[in-house]
């Protein structure tokens, strides 16, 4: 057993209800262990540094504790703060709007009970989530309602008394015709190496549309581990964009399941690594009905010595005949000591499809290089531009305060260049 898992798998009083869920998946954790080398799924992402270090399970002071956090800009329906995996009910704000509804479940142990053993097993830090997790949220939108304004999920790591180890679950139920706009926000207050594990569940009905972005900009040294679920009904859409430019470690595996006809996933993502950032990106579609179509574009940044990871894998299922399948990754090497490795992965079991993945990593094209500085603008700028503007590509969807917001973020990960007078 690691250092790690004894640390955090320790007894220590927790509410009746919560006990044999919490029991049965630390069991099954000890049983399992952490991801090894052998682990095809983590062959890219080494656990061994993480299992020696030791972790305070959860933070006691979190409801006390000072929190200046940079929320992301805009008026929201409902916006729904947690510390270190703590409720904070003073930071966050939840008004009556027709057709949505927003409940924590850390008051409701059989209800986060429930949830957590709902939750698909066989995954190491599932059971980890599932083995901590005090707190949950869950959003409903009644069939037919549409929600104007977002609602946000925010995600603070905060320095404690000694380095935590916090959990937390997410479901998100939309009925038939449905739409919602949910933003959630991983953010760090100042550096720490907490260890945060975060699982979260989507279920669409017929014909609802979810328009999720998820900004993680987590805090220098801390640990992420996420894990994104969706279930698609008929006619349904999920429209995801994702940004990854924090934490030392982060490993987000997003799976998503086409499970009615005419469902639709459009995905565009961005990572922005420095320094010895490491960044794991495990997504898997699987088309499990007719006529459902995927697009997912994804682009990675590392510089200095980070290392990025993207594995993109799409199974159309036999039977899902009409499926429209399309996965691009393009990737930047910005220094001879940065790694990127990416996999794109296509399976195919039925007859009628279209397909096309592919994926590339490079460097700046020099001739976009040298037209820059023959009008003048100085190298680092000009390689400043350019990784932007890569960047920035797959981002077009979001709206024009967020995407401020998100630029300002890849801004600050890029190498940095003089300013022009």
């Amino acid at each position: 057993m690691s250092a790690l898992l004894d640390s955090l798998l320790g007894e220590r009083p927790v509410p009746a209800g919560l006990a044999g869920v919490r029991a049965a998946a630390a069991a099954a954790l000890r049983r399992r262990g952490l991801p090894g080398p052998r682990d095809e799924a983590w062959k890219y992402t080494s656990l061994r540094a993480l299992e020696q270090r030791r972790f305070v399970d959860g933070d006691r002071g979190a409801r006390a504790r000072a929190i200046d956090a940079p929320f992301l800009p805009g008026a929201y329906a409902a916006r729904l703060v947690f510390v270190n995996g703590i409720h904070r009910e003073d930071l966050s704000e939840v008004g009556a709007v027709a057709g949505l509804h927003v409940e924590r479940l850390g008051g409701r142990p059989d209800e986060l009970a429930a949830l957590l053993r709902s939750a698909p097993t066989g995954d190491a830090f599932g059971e980890l989530n599932a083995a901590l997790a005090l707190d949950g949220v869950r959003v409903r939108v009644a069939a037919g309602a549409r929600i104007e304004a977002p609602v946000q999920i925010v995600h603070v790591g905060a320095p404690a008394e000694a380095e935590v180890a916090w959990s937390l679950r997410t479901q998100v139920e939309l009925g038939d015709g449905a739409w919602l706009r949910l933003v959630e926000h991983h953010v760090g207050t100042a550096p720490n190496a907490n260890l945060a594990s975060i699982v979260a569940a989507y279920r669409l009905g017929a014909g609802a549309r979810l328009d999720l972005v998820q900004v993680q900009d987590a805090a220098d040294g801390a640990y992420l581990v996420r894990r994104s679920e969706a279930t698609l009904g008929a006619e349904a859409t999920l429209d995801l964009n994702t940004v990854e430019v924090g934490a030392q470690l982060v490993r987000h595996d997003l799976v998503v399941d086409l499970a009615g006809r005419g469902a639709r996933l459009r995905s565009c993502g961005v990572f922005a690594l420095r320094a010895r950032q490491h960044a794991d990106t495990h997504l898997a579609v699987t088309h499990n009905a007719r006529d459902t179509a995927c697009d997912i574009a994804w682009r990675g940044v590392a510089d200095q010595r980070s290392r990025g990871v993207f594995h993109g894998a799409i199974t159309v299922a036999a039977g899902a005949d009409g499926a429209d399948a399309r996965l691009a990754n393009k990737n930047l090497l910005l220094s001879a000591q940065a790694e990127i490795d990416t996999q794109p992965v296509l399976e195919i079991h039925a007859d009628e499809v279209k397909a096309a993945h592919g994926a590339t990593v490079g460097q700046l094209d020099e001739r976009a290089l040298f037209y820059l500085r023959s009008r003048g603008l100085p190298l680092e700028l000009a390689r400043r531009m350019l990784v932007a503007a890569f960047c920035g590509a797959v981002l077009d969807g979001l709206e024009p305060g967020l995407r401020a917001h998100v630029d300002a973020l890849l801004a600050a990960r890029l190498p940095q260049a003089e300013v022009l007078p």
